[in-house]
């Protein structure tokens, strides 16, 4: 193919294997297989179970996806990865898997951080993400605040963190006490729908005028929750449920909408960009579409099918990373399941070359 290559991408930091076909930004076909009904027994993603259900599906992914685009092995020209964070196991699927195909392809192979991906995700939705950004990335594992500016040059500005529980695993730990079902983001979404988000007067952690602003916890959140369900179940009477649901979500969505708006007023960043599993939550877009048309700030979401870890996420940066002159990982390179973001950025060599930090 004349242009940039193909570049085939593969997900396997947590309990779904990706994969992705991208080329000059263009999504082109990707494929997707989730071992979350085999953890939602233990309510929560056992490592060595998703380690398992990868070495499983990693190749059936990797040819439906091919089969989605209409292409075969030999039109790939690069293969990207991710090598962190995540599960060390799962992550060594993912990358051995890559690592096979790029040497007997006899195509170069980058290594991609997941959070990078994230970001990227937009980008095959939306077009190139404008310089500067606001990104906030909600999920299970994560949620950050993150100035981006050249995704393929400049170092990401880390904001932001959560100090305890992210977004997404506080809605997975309520849900269990509520008696709803893994995953829970969903469950909540769905029993939210015929509750008030009144109801209960849950906390808004770190939004005093002394907290940091970029700083995010949903510990305490997730206690006052399930202490509130306790009570009542203590006292013998049912649980207000959708009441329950809806007050959960809407201090997630408040608190997180609150700090992300409020970090693109003060960097004077005309555009927010939410990605990650919990940015498939209605109440988290309803709310940020709200705050961001009041504040004149575009607001960015990806598709629910590029919210969730997907291949396609990886391949558009392994994509960015051609096209910005990238050099490939060695063969050797390895996974770091804690992964700092740093490594998510990309620094020119003294050659005046691009080299990816992992």
């Amino acid at each position: 193919m004349a242009g940039s290559p193909v570049v085939l991408g593969i997900e396997s930091s947590c309990d779904e294997t990706g994969a992705g076909l991208v080329r000059e930004g263009k999504l082109l076909g990707h494929a997707v297989s989730s071992s979350m009904d085999e953890h939602a027994r233990f309510g929560g993603v056992v490592p060595e179970i998703a380690a398992r259900a990868h070495v499983h599906a990693v190749t059936p992914v990797v040819h439906a996806a091919l089969a989605d685009a209409g292409l075969s092995m030999s039109d790939i020209g690069a293969v990207a990865v991710t090598t962190g964070p995540g599960l060390s196991g799962a992550l060594q699927v993912g990358v051995a898997a890559a690592k096979g195909l790029a040497y007997a392809l006899d195509v170069p192979l980058y290594g991609v951080h997941h959070l990078a991906g994230h970001v990227a995700a937009d980008t095959l939705e939306h077009g190139p993400l404008p310089d500067p950004c606001m990104v906030l990335i909600v999920s299970g594992g994560h949620t950050s605040l993150l100035l981006v500016r050249d995704l393929a040059r400049d170092p990401i500005v880390h904001l932001g963190d959560t100090l305890d529980d992210a977004a997404g695993e506080c809605f997975d730990k309520v849900a269990r006490v509520f008696g709803l079902p893994y995953p829970g983001g969903p469950a909540v979404d769905r029993a939210a729908r015929e509750g008030d988000p009144g109801a209960v007067a849950f906390p808004r952690p770190l939004t005093g005028p002394r907290d940091d602003r970029y700083a995010f916890s949903f510990s305490g959140l997730k206690t006052a929750a399930a202490r509130w369900a306790e009570r009542h179940r203590a006292e013998g009477r049912p649980l207000p449920l959708a009441d329950g649901a809806a007050s959960l979500q809407e201090a997630v969505a408040d608190v997180l909408t609150r700090k992300a708006v409020a970090a693109c007023r003060e960097h004077g960043v005309g555009t927010l960009v939410i990605v990650g599993g919990v940015a498939a939550n209605s109440r988290v877009r309803s709310l940020a579409e709200q705050r961001c048309a009041a504040a004149g700030i575009e607001l960015r979401v990806p598709p629910l099918r590029l919210c969730t870890d997907n291949g396609a996420m990886v391949a558009a940066v392994g994509d960015l990373l051609v096209r910005a002159g990238a050099e490939g990982a060695p063969l050797d390179v390895s996974v770091d399941p804690s992964a700092p973001l740093a490594y998510a950025a990309l620094h020119p060599t003294a050659a005046g070359r691009v080299t990816a930090l992992l």
